[in-house]
Order: structure tokens, then C-alpha cells, then sequence
């Protein structure tokens, strides 16, 4: 294998703190919440560990002590196992690309509310006055004041996937910020990132535990903390529950982008990368339970605070029909004085009773949302009511800043490694002009998602870029190094590096627990696309003031398929050119 120069990192905590500014990202902050919320709340922690264990843990291992041993980016690391295997790296570093491209955005949109958050009252406390100032806007009224931010003042949304608009030039420049910012924590290559990992991942632990104690001190937020811990085992039956655990755990850890493989490859060789799997994988699973605990806390808030303001209008709305005296009507005898109400002045109330809402706690917290809806339009109106909304506000952004930036610092780190290791590249051009020229494309590239059709395309590439690939990536190359590379020989590589083999769990899991796994969400996803049918997206209805189901148009399929192709695809090309390439130097060589 080839060596490094120098190894990057000055000592095994940089490391460390640089696999976990990678992996904790904001799946664990927006993505694991959802999934208890949806699977069965304190009931899934049970599949989600099993998971962690069969899989998380040990493909970790396997991607680090790749890295690490062979001392290349994934396209070489890959080529020294199997000349056959050099399209495994080339489908990594092609879906990292299509990760930086549109994982920047959110950045992008966190500097946008960073911004202003400065503000007093917060722009998306109140809706926005209409044109004559005779009222408030009717797009805002039909929604929410946080809905309207979002969808109109941020994304300015257009009503479907054909009506693609133009950039919207704020937009595009929280973008060319966002990436700017990559581009000097990347600027001489990876080494740069030995420097900012400390704070991208040690920051958002310090803000998480701010909104710790100031969601603990909220009104309603043990509603919302019961909910998430009281278990409902009947989801333990459901196969949706566990194939998303293991897709959580895949995902949230990294697996199959190349990230992992180019960190592990400027270790010193002799490094315990088997301590360091380890630690990273469960410090990134213990990240997602506190970050739900401090996300539920602030969910029973919003939901207790959304509760209580419904119970007010009725109270209020019954008050005024009825013309009840002050104080009669309260929380406690709501329901008693409504059968009252009923019996009493039946013509009267039932005349009213469209205009009563039906409130209930319950409802309130089963509102599932995840991704940006939680990010930014949940989070955003719970820091709304807060006491002094500003300073959460910005700490909220901080946080999401540094989450964002450190999984790009993984990304880039996953494109450039291969770059830089390539002799020809090296040779002709520095580190920094080959950071800035894949920080250029990948901006320019990125101005699409800042269109109005923009989050719709942001949706595609979240939705389909990188499933499937990911999976056959890591699936070719757990069976390369079991069955191809040989694990008795990747027993002795390991024995070398870290001074012991691995034990048998290691080598189980490696070998036909991991695979099987794999195997079954490959099956999953696939059977699942397929029983979809035509594939669907949500579209934001101006006029209703909600989101609709709209089908994609077939422009639109066939992108969906060109992203799954092109990384998958490089496998099997890969593979052929290498065996027709041998096979013309085997002909050359016998015909002299």
C-alpha cells in the first residue's frame, strides 16, 4: 500500500472528534426524533440497538481499518484489494458529490434564519401586513406565520415541479457564503479540517445542552418527554420499525460515501481504529437520544402551548354566543358546560359547532414532521414564544451551522482524498486550487436548489440520490473484504496494525450478519419503489395554504434514474474495464 507523506492528524483524538464531527450530523437532530415519534417512541431504541450492533458498529470498523491499512481514498484503497473493485470508489466519490451539491443548501438556509434572527420581533413571530395594510397577508392567514417565512420569504415556492422560476439572488448568496466558508476549512485539502473538527463537533454539544435546561424549564415539555419514552411494543411487529433503524443507523454513521476511508487514511498506521469504531459509534447514537430528549421537550411545548391557545378560542368563542359570565367557563369544565350547551340551546349550538375546534394533546404530538419541516418551521415556532426568542434563535442556527459543516467537511474530504491522491492531479495543481475548483462546481451546480422549484429538486436528491447506492456500495464491500480480499488475510492486516485479531463477533457480523442485513434492505427499498407506483412529491398549495400530493412529471423520473445509475453502474463498468483492459494486455503480450 501506498504511504502518506504525513499523516494528518497530530493525535487519535482528532480523529476522533473529525469522524464524529462527520457523523453526528442533523439526522441525529431532525431525522431520529421522527422515527421514535412514528415507531413506537422509548419501543424503538430496541430495534435501533440491535441494529447498532449488528451493523453500525461493524461496518464502521471495516470502512476505518480500510482506510487505515491501505493508506488511499476510496478509489485507491478499493483498486489495492481488487483491480476489480476500482468502480466501487469511483460510485463513493460520485455520491458524495451529489451529497455536497444540495447538503450545502441547508446550510445555506441556516445562514439565511441566522440572519435574521437578529431581529425584533423575530420575522416569523407575526404574519406579514397585505399590500394595503388593511390586514395580513392571505396566504400567511390560511397557514401559520412560520409556514409562511418558510415556504414564501425563504424558498419564495413555486405551486409544482414545472413551474420552475428563477434563483432567487438571497438565496444565492447564503449558498456562495455557505460554500466559501467549506472552501476555507478545506482550503490546503484535508489537512485544514484538523483544525475546525474541534469546534464543529464539540460546539453543537455545548448549544444542545443550553436547550437541554431551557426545554426541561418549559411549560408542557413533560407532555412531550412521556411521549417520546413510553414505549409502544405492538410497533415491534411492524417491518417498517426495524428496516428504519437499520436505515438510521446506516445513514447517521456514514457508511459507503468514502468519508470514513479518506480520515482513516491519514491515521498513523499502528492506530486502534477497533476503540475508535467503537467510541464513534456510540457516541453518535447516544448524540440522537439526547438530541430527541431535548427536541421532545420542546415539542411538548409547542404542542402543550397549541393546545391550551384551542382550548382558549373555544372557551372564548362559547363565551361570547352564550354570553357566559367571566370565569364560568374554564380548561377543567369544558366538556361538562358543552353537553350543558347542547341540552340547553340545542338550535343555538349546533349552529356553532363548526366553528369548534376539537382540541386534544394527542393530536398535537402525533403530528409527525421530519427533515426541514422540523428544522425550520417546528423549531422556528416553538423559539417564537420563548422569552427572549433572539437569543435561541441564533443558538438554534449556530448549532445547525456547525452540524451542516462538519458532515461537508466529511463530503469534500470523501471527493478530494482520491483528487489529491491521484499523481497526475497532485502533480499539476495545489491543494487549494483543487478544493476551490470542487467547491465552485459544487456551488454553481447547488444555484438550482436555490430556484423556486428548488426544494423540489432538493427532495429528489435527498430522496434518491444516495439510498440504493449506498447500500450496493457497502454490500461490495463487505463481501471484497470477506470473500474477495480474504478475511483470514484481513485478520493478520488487523493483527498488525492494532497488535490483536479481531474477535468472533467482529468476524460473524462481518461476514454473514451484515450482508443478510444489507441484503434485506437493498430487497426492501427496491420492492418498496416498485409497489409505489408512479412516484410522488408534496407540493406547497398558495391558495389553500397547505401542502398537496402531486406526481412527478416524467423529466423528473428520469432524473431520479440517472442518479441512481450513475453511482450504481460505476461497479459493474468498473469491473468490465478492468477485465477488458487485462485481457487486451494478455492478447498484446501474446501476440509479441
Amino acid at each position: 500500500a501506498m504511504e502518506k507523506s504525513r499523516p494528518l492528524w497530530d493525535n487519535p483524538l482528532q480523529f476522533v472528534f473529525a469522524c464524529i464531527s462527520y457523523a453526528v450530523g442533523l439526522g441525529n437532530v431532525w431525522r431520529f426524533p421522527y422515527l421514535c415519534q412514528m415507531y413506537g417512541g422509548g419501543g424503538f431504541l430496541i430495534p435501533y440497538f440491535i441494529m447498532l450492533i449488528a451493523e453500525g458498529m461493524p461496518l464502521l470498523y471495516l470502512e476505518l481499518a480500510v482506510g487505515q491499512r491501505m493508506r488511499q481514498g476510496s478509489i485507491g484503497a478499493w483498486k489495492i484489494i481488487s483491480p476489480y473493485l476500482c468502480g466501487v470508489g469511483v460510485a463513493s466519490v460520485i455520491v458524495s458529490f451529489f451529497l455536497s451539491m444540495y447538503y450545502n443548501v441547508i446550510n445555506a438556509w441556516a445562514f439565511w434564519y441566522l440572519f435574521h434572527s437578529f431581529q425584533d420581533p423575530l420575522p416569523w413571530a407575526t404574519c406579514p401586513l397585505n399590500s394595503n395594510r388593511t390586514g395580513y397577508e392571505e396566504e400567511c392567514e390560511k397557514t401559520s406565520s412560520t409556514q409562511y417565512f418558510w415556504y414564501r420569504q425563504t424558498l419564495n415556492i413555486s405551486p409544482s415541479l414545472e413551474a420552475s422560476g428563477s434563483v432567487q439572488w438571497e438565496q444565492a448568496l447564503c449558498l456562495t457564503l455557505a460554500w466559501l466558508v467549506v472552501y476555507l476549512c478545506i482550503l490546503r485539502g484535508t489537512e485544514s479540517t484538523g483544525k475546525v473538527v474541534y469546534v464543529t463537533a464539540s460546539l453543537p454539544y455545548c448549544v444542545l445542552i443550553i436547550y437541554l435546561i431551557r426545554g426541561l424549564t418549559l411549560h408542557g415539555a413533560v407532555n412531550g418527554l412521556v411521549y417520546m419514552f413510553t414505549p409502544k411494543l405492538e410497533q415491534l411487529s411492524n417491518p417498517k420499525t426495524w428496516i428504519s433503524a437499520a436505515t438510521q443507523i446506516f445513514f447517521s454513521l456514514g457508511l459507503g460515501f468514502g468519508s470514513l476511508i479518506a480520515f482513516a487514511s491519514y491515521n498513523e498506521p499502528s492506530n486502534n481504529c477497533e476503540r475508535h469504531a467503537i467510541i464513534v459509534s456510540l457516541i453518535n447514537s447516544t448524540t440522537s437520544i439526547f438530541a430527541s430528549i431535548v427536541t421532545f421537550s420542546i415539542y411538548g411545548f409547542k404542542a402543550t402551548f397549541n393546545y391550551e391557545s384551542c382550548i382558549n378560542k373555544v372557551i372564548l368563542l362559547l363565551m361570547n354566543a352564550f354570553d357566559l359570565e367571566e370565569g364560568s367557563l374554564t380548561a377543567d369544565n369544558l366538556n361538562e358546560m358543552k353537553d350543558y350547551l347542547m341540552a340547553t340551546h340545542p338550535q343555538e349550538y349546533t349552529q356553532l359547532l363548526p366553528q369548534l375546534k376539537n382540541c386534544s394533546l394527542e393530536a398535537e404530538l402525533d403530528t409527525a414532521v421530519q427533515g426541514t419541516g422540523l428544522a425550520f418551521i417546528v423549531y422556528s415556532e416553538a423559539i417564537k414564544n420563548m422569552e427572549v426568542p433572539q437569543l435561541y434563535s441564533v443558538l438554534y442556527f449556530v448549532m445547525l451551522l456547525m452540524l451542516g459543516i462538519g458532515s461537508m467537511l466529511g463530503n469534500t474530504a470523501a471527493i478530494l482524498t482520491p483528487l489529491t491522491d491521484s499523481r497526475v492531479i497532485a502533480a499539476h495543481f495545489p491543494k487549494e486550487v483543487i478544493s476551490g475548483v470542487v467547491c465552485f462546481i459544487n456551488c454553481v451546480i447547488g444555484l438550482i436548489f436555490t430556484m423556486e422549484a428548488g426544494n423540489y429538486w432538493f427532495d429528489i436528491f435527498n430522496d434518491y440520490a444516495a439510498t440504493l447506492s449506498l447500500l450496493l456500495i457497502v454490500l461490495v464491500e463487505t463481501i471484497a473484504v470477506c470473500y474477495i480480499y480474504g478475511i483470514r488475510r484481513f485478520e493478520k492486516d488487523l493483527h498488525t496494525m492494532i497488535g490483536r485479531k479481531p474477535n468472533w463477533y467482529w468476524k460473524i457480523m462481518w461476514a454473514c450478519a451484515s450482508p443478510l442485513l444489507i441484503i434485506s434492505l437493498f430487497i426492501f427499498y427496491l420492492t418498496d419503489y416498485i409497489l409505489t407506483g408512479t412516484l410522488q412529491y408534496q407540493a406547497w398549495d398558495a391558495t389553500q395554504g397547505q401542502l398537496v400530493t402531486k406526481d412527478y412529471p416524467g423529466y423528473a423520473l428520469a432524473v431520479i434514474g440517472l442518479l441512481v445509475a450513475a453511482s450504481t453502474m460505476c461497479i459493474p463498468l468498473g469491473a468490465l474495464s478492468t477485465f477488458v483492459r487485462k485481457r487486451l494486455k494478455r492478447e498484446s503480450v501474446s501476440t509479441v
